[in-house]
């Protein structure tokens, strides 16, 4: 089976256990050749770590009955996405409004700010500027955007 058409069962399962989860969504899922499949999980408030084991628990014998890899020969890893990984949904963004986050354009340039509001089109973030700390809205529009990244910040 190609790769995108194991994805594809694989999001079907994993979509049919969290249709009765309103607040967790499915972000992406990764398979390496090795048969390694990494399922990454996100909710509205964040995913405690108990839920995240009940779903493995709950897809792991869901994907042995589908027979998607020969032989059953795969191994299944559900995790959040870390601080490191770019957001991708549009659900993600609306979660992290009020963060601080480093917004890559395609052009290469970067923009750093408050995520302020976030519509269907794009992001306005508040940037900080200068010893005065002048304040800036910025909007961004998703096609301008590679990727943006949550900073972390003490």
């Amino acid at each position: 089976m190609a790769n995108e058409h194991v994805i594809t069962a694989i999001r079907e399962l994993a979509e049919g256990l969290l249709a009765n989860d309103p607040d967790n969504f499915l972000v992406e899922i990764r398979i390496k050749p090795t048969n390694n499949v990494k399922l990454f999980l996100d909710g509205d408030k964040g995913v405690p770590v108990d839920k995240l084991v009940s779903f493995n628990r709950a897809l792991y014998p869901l994907l042995e009955e589908a027979a998607i890899f020969p032989d059953n020969d795969f191994s299944l890893e559900v995790s959040s996405p870390g601080l490191e990984e770019p957001l991708k949904l549009h659900r993600q963004y609306l979660k992290n409004i009020g963060r601080k986050v480093e917004v890559t354009l395609l052009d290469g340039s970067s923009k750093e700010g408050t995520l302020q509001t976030v519509t269907e089109e794009g992001i306005t973030i508040e940037e900080v500027f200068g010893k005065k700390k002048e304040k800036k809205s910025t909007d961004i529009k998703f096609v301008e955007i590679k990727h943006t990244k949550v900073c972390i910040v003490f």
